[in-house]
């Protein structure tokens, strides 16, 4: 690839939805993976499973390690253009998606564990206490 990555838009990628050519978009970056269907660790089916769609949650949520991630550099072909990156955006922020760089929600997934198991013991002390 030259030094100006390719831009694509969502449209663009749809349209590679098949065993012949295989698109996906991973954190705004498009990659061509059908060369490597037969290669996956997880399988063709997987990947077809992704083909021609927005694949960032499905990718995260495998939790693929550092090798995998350096692995995919490979098949990048380009970007998504701005316009549809503004459409993702917006549409996150409608349903309340994680959006990328967001870390404002990650104490509270801590928080509200500790404080209904300090509850719970709290609760549970007070029980014991009457019980004798």
């Amino acid at each position: 690839m030259s030094g100006k990555a390719e831009v694509y838009s969502l449209e663009d990628i749809a349209s590679h939805n098949n065993k012949k050519s295989v698109w996906i978009l991973i954190h705004g970056n498009v990659y061509d993976v059908t060369k490597f269907l037969e290669e996956h660790p997880g399988g063709e089916e997987v990947l077809l499973e992704q083909a021609g769609k927005h694949a960032t949650e499905a990718f995260e949520d495998i939790g693929h390690s550092t090798d995998a991630r350096e692995l995919m550099k490979q098949y990048k072909i380009g970007e998504l253009c701005d316009e549809d990156r503004q459409k993702i955006k917006e549409i996150q922020e409608k349903n309340h998606w994680p959006v990328a760089g967001s870390d404002e929600s990650s104490w509270r997934n801590w928080l509200i564990p500790i404080i209904v198991a300090v509850s719970a013991s709290i609760a549970y002390r007070f029980y014991l206490s009457y019980q004798v």
